[in-house]
């Protein structure tokens, strides 16, 4: 029986990969399809996929006739309809913990990062590629010396960002620390989200979501 989620999302895409993530750890089935960001001018500005996404980004997660964008978003609606196992902790202060933390990255680090910005600064302002990655390493840098204070400065920090349980932050902090070594970003100055990111390696949730473990992958 064919799954009712349908992701769209390109295997790079951090956003894409959060959401996959969250999908693996509830343990969901869901059908791929791949949205290529630069193929064809970029996929996802075609105008089938712009109807469904007007903002003409991934991820974009279809339920049956519903259509959903933003991964946080996506992610807290899979939590609501599909509660177990948990993405949140069971604790409205808990929760709160953990949306800054996934806030942290996926609205201060990521889009600073992200390609259509990156295509901007090349194609507008004429930024070389040399400035273009200094750009991406210092959001980077700064984003995660505020992430590593407020992880190893709390005790709820455990295993993973809260607890022993892996979640939401988790699957949003993987992503980037993915990012970090494309750009090369060493993490010696991090090392809790090292450990937290080494450990969340080592399940096969994280290792199913990874992008070079997607069917797409170039």
């Amino acid at each position: 029986m064919a799954s009712s989620l349908v992701l769209y999302g390109y295997w790079r895409s951090s956003a894409a990969y959060r959401v996959r993530i969250a999908l693996a750890l509830k343990g969901l089935p869901w059908e791929n399809r791949p949205v290529h960001l630069v193929k064809d001018g970029g996929q996802q500005h075609a105008a089938d996929y712009a109807s469904m996404n007007p903002q003409q980004l991934v991820p974009s997660l279809r339920d049956g006739d519903r259509v959903l964008t933003q991964s946080l978003a996506i992610m807290e609606y899979l939590e609501e309809t599909r509660p177990r196992p948990p993405l949140l902790p069971a604790d409205a202060g808990g929760r709160a913990r953990v949306r800054v933390l996934a806030q942290a990255v996926a609205c201060d680090i990521h889009p600073l990062g992200n390609l259509r910005v990156l295509q901007y600064l090349e194609r507008e302002l004429g930024v070389g590629e040399a400035q273009r990655g200094a750009w991406v390493r210092h959001w980077i840098a700064a984003g995660f010396a505020a992430m590593e204070a407020m992880l190893a400065g709390d005790a709820a920090t455990g295993r993973y960002c809260h607890g022993d349980t892996p979640g939401l932050a988790d699957a949003c902090l993987v992503p980037q620390v993915y990012n970090a070594h494309r750009w090369k970003v060493a993490l010696d100055d991090y090392p809790t989200i090292a450990r937290i990111a080494a450990a969340c390696g080592e399940l096969d949730a994280f290792r199913a979501a990874a992008p070079e473990a997607q069917p797409d992958a170039a």
